[in-house]
């Protein structure tokens, strides 16, 4: 057992919520990163979050769109946060995220 599983599950659950919150904190904060980076780099990115929101959401019987859950992790709506800080895809993070063996959603 680690020293986490010692919490009870209230509390295992708000110190998750709390990393969740503080991740998605530190990612607004960071909008030169970009996503394909995050994609080549660790298999996930902002909009995997959001899709992993709402997957949370529909398995609970919530109504969560993919734009509110979206927008729950950008901070703003989506396609305010590709116009204000996405940029062109290299031809090089184009290369590597094609090559990619990850499945992000799985």
């Amino acid at each position: 057992m680690s020293a986490f599983d010692q919490f009870d599950a209230p509390t295992r659950q708000e110190l998750e919520a709390a990393a969740f919150r503080r991740l998605v904190r530190h990612l607004r904060d960071k909008p030169e990163v970009q996503n394909i980076d995050l994609m080549n780099l660790a298999g996930f990115c902002r909009n995997c979050l959001s899709d992993w929101l709402k997957d949370a959401a529909d398995e609970r019987g919530l109504d969560l769109s993919k734009d509110a859950s979206r927008e729950a992790v950008y901070g703003m709506p989506y396609d305010e946060w590709k116009a204000r800080h996405q940029s062109e895809a290299s031809p090089e993070q184009a290369a590597a995220f094609a090559k990619g063996t990850t499945v992000p959603h799985a």
